[in-house]
């Protein structure tokens, strides 16, 4: 039950952030497939349309498109991780804090990650 309230609480500041950073444009999106089935369609957005390190405010948009328990969420973002070698220290704290935040997901649920011009 608390961790759907921080989610709600974390979707609330989100609304708030995207809404005074204006307006933000697609920077392009890609979908993830497992074999032939979909898993989920993500998307980028900048202020501009233009994606450029250290260019604030941000948003990512993943929106699932099959049911994704929580666990298998944080066990196939280690997986990746791992693949991308960053299976050091601070990520494995990551992952603690991850397996406390994400929920289970259902088909067409989004969920999104907002970072506003302070980096917050």
């Amino acid at each position: 039950m608390g961790r759907y309230i921080l989610l709600v609480l974390v979707l609330l500041l989100c609304s708030e952030v995207g809404a005074s950073a204006g307006p933000l444009h697609m920077v392009g999106q890609a979908r993830l497939e497992f074999m032939i089935w979909p898993v989920y369609d993500s998307r980028l957005y900048s202020v501009d349309g233009n994606y450029q390190e250290g260019q604030l405010p941000l948003r990512l948009e993943i929106q699932y498109l099959r049911d994704v328990d929580a666990k298998d969420l944080v066990k196939h973002t280690q997986s990746e991780w791992q693949r991308q070698g960053l299976s050091h220290a601070s990520a494995q704290q990551w992952l603690v804090t991850l397996s406390r935040l994400l929920p289970d997901v259902r088909a067409n649920d989004v969920l999104a990650l907002v970072v506003d011009e302070q980096g917050s």
